[in-house]
């Protein structure tokens, strides 16, 4: 019997001569340039073995759809769909006449094979088992290439020189390949793979889940590559040495160390020592601030190499993702890094493709290439053997596509495709690697760059004013200074280093790296709590969410559906383990429901739930299970329980499927069309119940009879089965109905069709006056701990919303049970919200809760207003359609478990376990990150005011010009500042109690004023300490006395008064440290409570961080000697200093009792008086260091422009080496897996710049953050 079937994916197709001696016909050879035998020619399909089909399902391609028997040959003419140029006999046509319409196709097979100038090495492989070299491969592509396809023998041709199966897949233990063959062999269609018996339909209802493939696939490694690209080539050490150094500051300060370094060495030996002084040793501080140097920039390039090794691991995190593979006729689920060329892939609706290949088969499918050709249109794929088929009859045209590019979406449709390049071969790799990605820069750190420049202003102008007082003293003191020219010079020097060191201290150029810190801190422990970070900014952003727009299953809910009620008909209610609320309603039991069904209806409803479903059989934990939409997966459970329905597979092979309609989010429902053995066909739809029953004019006459007669649906029938439906969304149930039509042929008589294929309808065309067959409850439990997780937002100022596709009642019932529906909160239905004018979405938005019966354009409104009305919003997604939505929003979160590829990459956050419990998480690291920051802030702005006017005020009043703060101490103190600091306060892990507060608004200034009171405050009390112990330590300590006392002469009282000053200035600088170190742990809290020691014993960085600066500063009070210009001091002079530092933390406890509101009324004041003082200096000062500026630009522009030149050479050089004796390596061994940076045809050829290289990633999505 003649038969029209569609399957996907189909097995392959052959054009075989008919012999009727012989089950097992070779393929003839079918090139113009070749064909004699002109025997009458039928396409032959195998059969499907024990009725199994491929992907579980019977869904065939239109290349399948013909109708032909051994016995029969037509002509092409007689065939209502031939084509005028094409009319003859098949029997005696000669097809070398026959020409096909598309680009190209003059081409001959060198000339379509042709390598360009750019990758002609990609066409050079050694030892090549396979047909074809990379370079082939990628000529079916860039640009898209029929001719290309052609010279390649199609995807039959390509099957054999890759040596694969179409059906099969890669075999599992395959690892080196013994047999080679040849381009010819592969591309000549009279070359059989395998009799077409031998051609098994394999069923997808194993899934082997985590595959490894290590060890496998030696040969396809060695000449295809693997599927991944070079990652970006890490920076060394070294040269995050170099560019911690590479500061204009820090050179100027080399400088200056290295004269008084050469200076100091002349003066201790060029020079006769006084003998008042003995030796000279200004060599010693010279060469303690180099060592200083080195040590900081040690420190800096240890922490930024610390931060790049984290961000790294992240990104291969971020990156890896499953695919589903076909391997020895099963699918498995592998790494994306490890698809190789030859691999079968599945593709559907929102997957994003891993690697460039052929569409094999496939139902619908459309893929948006927008982002590897810029085509926005969705694009076509016709399956490759219906191309070559086409080529073969001489009716192909420009317009087939089979290609799948990699980098696309598949937009909608299923299907399998055969994989010709990955990794650096493939489109997607080739454009990536011609790109340099850089670590992006967040919000907050752009913010807290442009404070520190203001800062470091400050700082430099109070330095540049220091030097030109001191450089104006100095000047003026020589005429009768007597010291040599070597002093008067270190004097000098003296000068600079001390200004130089004060811009050093004072330019904060820790903060951009607290907030790396933090962030790289936040994201590995947030990694752990199932939130997996794709986008820095969205860390910082989750903190200030006002506002959440949830979805609901899988979120909110388990994602364990099981039907638990139902209706059949519109009169036999069933139900377990709930209770309806309907006492005169007859509630049977499941068994007894499905019992009074005729064995004609329970067929039609197990093929509504079967046929019509994308679910199939596969294995997770070890046990046998439903696997897709969990929908669709209680249905298959409930056919399964009480229909008797075996084997999916087995079903669905026994149906010929003639039209598919996926899932579609706007209109709730899908639907399948399949041909009866009547001859008729009939439409199976599904869907949300209530839009169901809109669309349904008839119902079953009765369904306890065989026949399937339908009647009106009568309005007390619909009434019944509204208010069945209305009991089960009461119960929080999401209801599902059942529809179905026949048709006496397909499409039907005067039915819309789609215009690129008129044997398909439009569904629209034919989704009315259906019949209802039934409708069914299903049951999804909320997730443990939902409850509280959105009661701990609403605490956080942060508003839950509910935006899901269920309708009215279902989601009102849920959103009760979560906390998040409250009485006054409203619910709106998404065709009604969508209507509503801006004027008044924006006013009934404050009080929106529920968001039912929505689409994703719906959520993407929301979202939209949302923003305009200042919220900082935060959006779950799953969906393709779901894109817009999380790229609007501020932070977008994805399921890492339900997702589509295209809403994994459209989101900045992926929630892999898909629980709104993770989101509180997120907004606890956000809130985290921001603390962090402003405890730093707070910290290192007090330690800048202080260093500053104490470096300062002391230089100005010293006799000797010398600040009490030398500058190999400055150093230490910004070690401690801008390394030491950040590392101990962005460490502090999030309580709970950090959601007890309300968002910040996005206007919100950096520093608050609670945050200026600790400053202002803290600065005031060490300023005051240090300079009381400046000024008047010398007579309250009675060193004065002391001196005095010694009956000695006068030089030995003048050493003695030295020696005193020294100690006293080492008190000072001990005091000033300690002072640091216990105001650091006020800045634990940034709030008015008083216990800062709360959390501390969990925080190991912390305690770890003070140990290093405790045990550091003791050292250098104990050692420091001539390098720090200090001397050893005493216990008693231990304790006062430690007695004087302690305070900070009882004053922290002063401030913080002063409200903040007597604060802010001090601070306006205050600040209005500082702006009108302060503005017209800054212009002066403007006018004065602009040139010196300029100056300093000048002169160290050539510095700085030899310094990237040789570190720019030295870096080819080495890549250039590495590369070669990776080159070397590989044709020695002919195993090499190394990738080369291989340039895109596409682009002229790029330099090999190892810096380029990056880990395969999705474009960067920029997203709108909280400022």
């Amino acid at each position: 019997m003649d038969s029209k079937r569609l399957l996907a994916p189909p097995a392959p197709i052959y054009v075989a001569t008919h012999q009727e001696e012989s089950p097992h016909c070779e393929l003839e050879d079918l090139t113009p340039s070749s064909t004699t035998d002109h025997s009458p020619l039928s396409l032959q399909v195998p059969s499907s073995p024990g009725g199994k089909s491929l992907a579980g399902d019977t869904l065939r391609t239109r290349a399948d759809s013909f109708q032909s028997t051994a016995e029969t040959t037509r002509s092409r003419a007689d065939s209502s769909n031939s084509k005028a140029e094409t009319a003859r006999s098949r029997g005696n046509s000669d097809l070398t006449t026959l020409r096909s319409r598309f680009e190209g196709d003059d081409l001959s097979t060198e000339e379509a094979l042709r390598p360009d100038k750019t990758n002609e090495k990609d066409f050079e492989v050694e030892n090549n088992p396979f047909a074809f070299s990379p370079g082939q491969l990628n000529k079916t592509l860039n640009p898209k290439s029929l001719a290309a396809y052609r010279a390649l023998g199609g995807i039959y041709g390509l099957e054999r020189g890759l040596q694969t199966d179409l059906v099969a897949g890669l075999s599992v233990d395959e690892t080196t390949i013994p047999d080679k063959i040849d381009f010819e062999a592969a591309t000549s269609p009279t070359t059989s793979k395998k009799p077409l018996d031998a051609r098994r339909i394999i069923a997808q209802d194993v899934i082997v889940t985590d595959h490894e493939v290590k060890g496998q696939y030696h040969d396809r490694k060695r000449i295809f590559k693997d599927n991944r690209l070079p990652a970006k080539k890490a920076i060394s050490i070294w040269r995050l040495f170099w560019n911690a150094y590479n500061d204009r500051v820090l050179l100027i300060l080399t400088a200056a160390a290295l004269i008084s370094l050469a200076l100091g060495i002349y003066e201790a030996v060029g020079q006769p020592p006084d003998p008042k002084e003995g030796k000279s040793l200004d060599w010693v501080e010279g060469l303690a601030i180099t060592v200083a140097i080195v040590i900081v920039v040690l420190v800096t390039g240890l922490n930024d190499y610390r931060r790049e090794k984290q961000f790294s691991a992240l990104n291969a995190k971020k990156d890896d993702r499953q695919v589903k593979a076909i391997r020895s006729g099963k699918s498995v689920m592998i790494s994306v890094f490890d698809v190789m060329v030859g691999d079968i892939l599945h593709l559907e609706s929102g997957d994003s493709m891993p690697a460039d290949g052929i569409l094999v088969s496939g139902h619908g499918v459309r893929c948006d290439e927008s982002s590897a050709t810029g085509e926005s249109d969705a694009m076509k794929k016709t399956g490759g053997a219906e191309v070559w088929q086409r080529m073969v009859d001489g009716t192909a045209t420009s317009k087939l596509d089979p290609f799948i590019i990699s980098g696309s979406k598949v937009l909608e449709g299923v299907g399998t495709y055969l994989v010709t390049s990955v990794g650096v071969n493939s489109s997607y790799g080739k454009i990536m690697m011609g790109l340099q990605a850089e670590n992006e820069e967040t919000p907050l750190q752009a913010k807290l760059a442009r404070m520190a420049n203001w800062i470091g202003y400050l700082g430099t102008s109070a330095a540049g004013l220091l030097f030109f007082v001191l450089l104006i003293r100095f000047l003026a003191g020589l005429a009768g200074n007597t010291d040599s020219p070597a002093k008067r010079g270190q004097t000098f020097l003296d000068i600079l280093i001390v200004a130089v060191t004060i811009i050093v201290v004072a330019v904060p150029e820790g903060l951009p790296v607290a907030v790396t810190l933090a962030l790289s801190f936040a994201t590995k422990r947030m990694f752990k709590e199932k939130n997996l970070v794709r986008h820095l900014r969205a860390c910082e952003t989750m903190g200030n969410a006002t506002t959440i727009c949830s979805d609901k299953t899988g979120t909110l809910t388990q994602n364990r559906m099981t039907v638990v009620a139902g209706l059949l008909g519109t009169n036999i209610n069933f139900a377990r383990d709930i209770d309806l609320g309907d006492e005169d309603k007859t509630v049977l039991t499941f068994t007894a429901a499905f019992d009074r069904l005729s064995p004609s209806v329970r067929r039609l409803l197990l093929q509504s739930v079967a046929i019509n479903s994308t679910a199939f059989e596969g294995e997770e934990d070890g046990k046998v299970t439903y696997i897709g939409s969990k929908t669709e997966t209680a249905l298959l459970t409930m056919a399964k329980e009480f229909l008797g329905m075996g084997p999916v597979a087995e079903e669905r092979a026994g149906v010929e499927i003639v039209q598919l309609f996926p899932f579609d989010s706007n209109r709730k429902c899908m639907g399948v069309v399949i041909r009866l053995s009547s001859g008729s066909y009939r439409l199976l739809v599904k869907g949300a119940a209530e839009i169901m029953l809109q669309h349904a004019t008839l119902e079953l006459d009765d369904v306890s009879v065989e026949s399937l007669d339908t009647t009106e649906l009568s309005k007390a029938a619909r009434d019944q089965a509204a208010a069945s439906i209305e009991d089960f969304a009461t119960q929080s149930l999401r209801t599902i109905a059942l529809l179905f039509k026949d048709f006496p042929q397909w499409p039907p008589a005067g039915a819309e069709t789609l215009e690129d294929d008129r044997s398909m309808a439009k569904f629209e065309a034919v989704w009315q006056d259906m019949a209802f067959l039934g409708v069914v409850g299903i049951q999804d439990p909320l997730r443990d701990g939902v409850t509280q997780a959105v009661k701990k937002c609403q605490d956080a100022g942060i508003v839950v919303r509910m935006v899901t596709g269920d309708n009215v009642t279902t989601a009102s019932a849920i959103a009760r049970q979560c906390g998040i529906k409250t009485e006054k909160g409203l619910v709106m239905e998404g065709p009604k919200f969508r209507q509503l004018s801006d004027e008044d979405m924006d006013q009934m938005l404050p009080n929106l809760q529920v968001l039912a019966r929505s689409s994703p354009d719906d959520k993407r409104i929301l979202v939209s207003r949302l923003k305009n009305l200042g919220e900082t919003v935060a959006v779950t997604g799953d969906g393709t359609n779901d894109g817009p939505a999380l790229k609007m929003a501020d932070v977008g979160f994805s399921m890492g478990i339900a997702g589509t590829e295209v809403a994994k990459e459209a989101s900045a956050i992926i929630l892999m376990d898909d629980n709104f419990s993770s989101i509180v998480k997120a907004v606890m690291w956000g809130r985290s990150v921001n603390d962090a920051v402003s405890k730093f802030l707070q910290f290192q702005i007090t330690v800048n005011i202080t260093a500053v006017i104490l470096a300062f005020i002391s230089a100005v009043s010293s006799s000797k010009m010398h600040s009490v703060l030398s500058a190999v101490q400055l150093l230490w103190v910004n070690l401690i500042m801008d390394t030491f600091a950040a590392l101990a306060l962005a460490t502090d892990a999030p309580t709970e109690k950090i959601l007890n507060r309300k968002p910040t608004p996005k206007s919100a200034p950096l520093i608050t004023t609670n945050m200026w009171k600790m400053i202002i405050g803290q600065a005031i009390y060490q300023l005051l300490v240090t300079f009381v112990l400046y000024f008047a330590g010398y007579d309250i300590l009675g060193y004065d006395s002391r001196c005095a006392s010694l009956n000695q002469t006068a030089d030995a009282v003048m050493h003695c008064t030295d020696t005193m000053h020294t100690e006293l200035n080492t008190m000072v600088f001990n005091t000033f440290v300690w002072m640091q170190i216990f105001n650091e742990f006020n800045n634990r809290r940034l709030d008015n409570k008083l216990n800062i020691f709360e959390g501390v014993l969990k925080n190991y960085f912390f305690i770890g961080i003070n140990c290093i600066m405790v045990g550091g500063q003791v050292m250098i009070v104990f050692v420091g000697g001539k390098a720090f210009q200090i001397k050893a001091i005493d216990g008693t002079q231990w304790a006062v200093c430690i007695l004087c530092a302690l305070p900070c933390l009882l004053w922290a406890v002063v401030l913080r009792c002063i409200p903040d509101s007597y604060a802010k009324v001090v601070f306006d004041f205050v600040g209005k008086i500082w702006l009108a003082v302060a503005r017209p200096v800054m212009k002066v000062l403007a006018i004065i260091f602009r040139p010196v500026g300029k100056a300093l630009t000048a002169v160290f522009a050539p510095t700085k422009r030899f310094s990237k030149r040789t570190v720019a050479k030295l870096s080819r050089k080495k890549a250039h080496e590495v590369e070669k004796g990776a080159a070397d390596v590989e044709s020695a061994d002919g195993s090499g897996s190394e990738m080369k940076n291989l340039a895109s045809p596409m682009t002229p050829p790029q330099p090999r710049n190892t810096s380029a290289e990056f880990p395969m990633q999705p474009p960067p999505i920029t997203l709108t953050t909280a400022s």
